[in-house]
Parts: C-alpha cells; sequence; structure tokens
C-alpha cells in the first residue's frame, strides 16, 4: 500500500486530505489484503487527484476492482454538487454506458445438446469484433430516435418485450438526452453498429445459475438453480467514443476557460451548469441510450437463437436486469442529514441501490436493484441486490467486474489465445472469438479474482451475493 494511506476498516482504507496539494475530501477506498497487494499504486494516486475537483462531495470512491484508467481510476466513483461541482468526461469514460445485461432462459444444461452448434449460431446472429456491422440498417431518423429513445425505441422496433423496459436501469432511457450536441461524425459511426457486441472486454457468454445465496432475491429476480442465463456486455460503440472524444476537446478549453486547476490534464472538466458541461451531459446521454438500444437489440437476437434451436416460449426469456457501469447521473443523496441532488460519475462501476429506492420497479422495491458483476473469461460471475449501506455510503455505488491487473499487450506476450482457448476447453467452457489475440488479451489470469472481488463488496455490504452463475461458454469481442 503507498506510503500515507491509512487503513480506515478490515477492507476499507482511506487517502487523507493533503495526500496531493488542493485535496478537497479524502479518498477512501475498498480492498482486501490480498487486492491490496496487487494494487496498481498509479490507482490511487488517480483517486486523490479526483478529490481535488470544484464541488466534489464527501469521498473521492475507489471500489475492489479499482485500477488505472483515463483521468478518473476505474473503479471509481465521484459525486460533485450540482450547484459548485464539474462534470467530467474522464469519469464516464470513453465507452459510454458500458454496462450488463442478464436474461434467463427455462433451459437446464444438459439441454444443450450441441454446444458448439449453440455458439457458432450465436455468433453469426449478434455481430462482434472491431468495426462490426449490424444486418438492421438503421437510417439518420432512426438514431436519432435511439439516441433519444433509448431501450423503448428497440422494443417499440420489436426489439423484445414490453416489461423488458421495467427491468432496465433508468427504464433504459436518459431524459436528459440532447441529440444536438452529437456530432455527424458520431452518427456516421452510430448508424452501422447498432445491435453489434464490439470488442475488447465486451462479451456474451452462457453461465448456468450454480449457487443462490439468498433464496427471497434470487425468487425476486427471476434465478431458479440451474437454469441456463446468457449475459451481454457491451456499450454505446463507435458513437459513445466519438462523443466522449468529440467533447473532451470542448471540456479541455473550458477548464482553462474557467481558470480550473488540475493536478491531471486527463481531468479536464467544466462546470456542470456551464454550456460546454450541460452540451457534454447531453450528449453522453445519448450515447448512453445508443447502449441501451443496442444491448436490447442483442437480447433480442439471443432469444431468437435460442426459439429457434431448441423451440421455446420468447416470452420465456425474461430479463433479470440491465445495468450502466460508465455514466454519470443526477441523482438525489442525502448528505449531512439533507437531501442533495448530485451529478454522481460511476467510472468501472455499477449502481446498487437498495430497498425503497425510487428508480426501482415495484416488485423490486422490497429486495433492492439487481447487481450483475461479470467475472474474466472462464470465472464465476455474480447477481448481487443493492443495499441501504450502498445508499449512505457510496452513492449507491458498488464494483463492476474483476479489474485488470495486466494490460492487453503485457497479456498477448504472455499468452496465445489457442492456449487459453484449449485450458477453458479441457475445463468444458466454450470460447468463440473473431481472433486469437481476442482470447489473449482476456485470459482469466489477466484479472483479479472476481470471487474476492465481489466478497470485499458483500462483507462491506455495499452489495450483499444473491447468486453465482458459472460459465458455460463464451463469445468474446
Amino acid at each position: 500500500m503507498p506510503e500515507g494511506v491509512i487503513r480506515a476498516g478490515p477492507d476499507e482504507w482511506e487517502i487523507p486530505v493533503g495526500y496531493v496539494p488542493g485535496m478537497r475530501v479524502p479518498g477512501r477506498f475498498f480492498l482486501s489484503d490480498a487486492l491490496a497487494a496487487i494494487l496498481e499504486p498509479g490507482a490511487v494516486q488517480q483517486l486523490a487527484n479526483v478529490a481535488t475537483l470544484p464541488g466534489i462531495v464527501r469521498y473521492s470512491l475507489g471500489m475492489p476492482d479499482l485500477h488505472w484508467g483515463y483521468g478518473f481510476p476505474i473503479g471509481g466513483v465521484a459525486a460533485f454538487s450540482l450547484d459548485e461541482g464539474v462534470i467530467s468526461p474522464g469519469g464516464v469514460g470513453f465507452d459510454i454506458n458500458c454496462g450488463v445485461r442478464l436474461f434467463m432462459t427455462p433451459l437446464v444444461r444438459s439441454d444443450i445438446k450441441k454446444p458448439r452448434e449453440l455458439f457458432e449460431s450465436l455468433y453469426h446472429a449478434v455481430p462482434t469484433g472491431v468495426g462490426a456491422k449490424s444486418s438492421a440498417k438503421l437510417t439518420p431518423a432512426a438514431l436519432s430516435a435511439i439516441m433519444e429513445k433509448g431501450a423503448r425505441w428497440a422494443v417499440d422496433a420489436g426489439y423484445g418485450l414490453e416489461r423488458d423496459l421495467v427491468r432496465c436501469e433508468e427504464g433504459g432511457v436518459m431524459k436528459q438526452a440532447d441529440i444536438r450536441a452529437v456530432s455527424a461524425k458520431a452518427r456516421v459511426r452510430g448508424i452501422p453498429q447498432g445491435g453489434t457486441l464490439g470488442s475488447g472486454n465486451h462479451f456474451l457468454e452462457l453461465q448456468e445459475v450454480s449457487e443462490i445465496y439468498d433464496e427471497a432475491a434470487a425468487a425476486a429476480f427471476g434465478l431458479v438453480k440451474g437454469r441456463v442465463c446468457c449475459m451481454i456486455h457491451c456499450g454505446s460503440r463507435g458513437l459513445g467514443h466519438q462523443v466522449c472524444t468529440d467533447h473532451l476537446k470542448v471540456i479541455e478549453e473550458a477548464t482553462k476557460k474557467y481558470h480550473i486547476p488540475l493536478p491531471d490534464r486527463q481531468l479536464a472538466c467544466a462546470p456542470a451548469g456551464s454550456p460546454e458541461g450541460t452540451a457534454y451531459f447531453g450528449a453522453m446521454a445519448a450515447a448512453a441510450n445508443y447502449a441501451w438500444a443496442n444491448r436490447q437489440m442483442i437480447l433480442h437476437a439471443a432469444r431468437r437463437e435460442f426459439v429457434r434451436m431448441f423451440g421455446i416460449e420468447y416470452e420465456s426469456m425474461p430479463l433479470v436486469y440491465d445495468v450502466a457501469h460508465n455514466v454519470a447521473k443526477i441523482e438525489e443523496h442525502t448528505v449531512e442529514g439533507h437531501r442533495a441532488r448530485l451529478l454522481v460519475h460511476r467510472k468501472g462501476a455499477t449502481r446498487s441501490f437498495g430497498p425503497g429506492a425510487p428508480d426501482l420497479p415495484g416488485d423490486l422495491a422490497v429486495i433492492g436493484q439487481p447487481v450483475i458483476i461479470p467475472g474474466s473469461m472462464g470465472t464465476s460471475s455474480y447477481v448481487l441486490k443493492g443495499t441501504a449501506t450502498a445508499m449512505e455510503r457510496t452513492f449507491g455505488s458498488t464494483c463492476h467486474g474483476s479489474g485488470r491487473v495486466m494490460s492487453r499487450s503485457q497479456a498477448k506476450k504472455k499468452l496465445t489465445g489457442k492456449e487459453v482457448s484449449d485450458r477453458l476447453l479441457s475445463q468444458g467452457i466454450i470460447v468463440r472469438a473473431p481472433n486469437e489475440a481476442a482470447i489473449a488479451d482476456e485470459a482469466p489470469e489477466v484479472y483479479k479474482p472476481s470471487s474476492e472481488v465481489v466478497q470485499v463488496v458483500h462483507d462491506a455490504g455495499l452489495s450483499t451475493l444473491v447468486a453465482r452463475l458459472s460459465p458455460i461458454g463464451v463469445i468474446k469481442g
């Protein structure tokens, strides 16, 4: 652990004010001793740097999947006053509303007699890889509607069920979207990519519900032990990346215009209510809506393949939930005993709203929000539930995944895709990807152990365990 960091609890650490000049609040992050031993010092520095930003409230926060990122660390959370605070693209990331959704099937593992045939079918149904293009043939008008309506557009266009929207964070749409703030270049990139998985750490994975920890929550979420489920992880594709790129240039100039001192230029920001900040927020919301529509279209394509191959009913595959983990949202939280509207940045962090939160659908109001934490390729994933503790301590936030410990370039030097896929196949896990490099840079050892990461947030009460999901096979982007 870097010198000057203080242990604040069994799995909790504090970066005191003064760790770097100009800190307005302390940093606080959650790590077990085992995870602390492999922590990047640069991620701690970044958390401290975030704490220097104007209007930050209470803490600069880090989850146990914490690692170095652009400006903000990945696994970072920061909330800002709407009056005095800022908005920063580095606190959201380039893949705006990268997120995860999970849907159930009525199948058990033994029903899948020809797993390779199933994965080939899904691979061809969901365009995958760098520059993957959709068969949907979106028009410019359709793209505008997607950016305004999000998952609602997809359902209205026949890509899914009305009840899917109830099980999406925000109902699958941020109403603050301003498509006027989305450039022509971003639109050109977005038109051919609706309904595509993309590349990098994006995936579509079939899993088995192998263990239930919380029977009541599992029943409310629709999780049944032994059943096959499907997890989809992707975001806003080239459109979101371009939105970030475009507005980052404007925000960098705004940082100078408003005389905001920064310890790192990657923390470029603008006052939340400024024209530059408002434009970025509107464009970011439009990209977030694109991501929700994108995941909805992929869900629909996967469901259709299950219908075709197994003869099951389309309606028998309910969506458990859809969570975002790269987004900034205006939310109401209690600060020093008073309710306040805050601009909460979650970068590589998942919302974890507890029972009674106003945004939850009625059937989940007494349970809390489903929290979906994917493991690395070939390892278990987890479903947890949101808590009142998270609402009190982390602005309703928890981890988003395992967190990298090895860069993609390092992984490709140490591993080959064939070695990784052969090893996983020996464990009964099928891997399908556009090329071997896509497999090597997402190998299990590239990430922290997902079981250790979720145990930390469970023990800290930031989200509590509901179920473990074991991999059957994965399609990598």
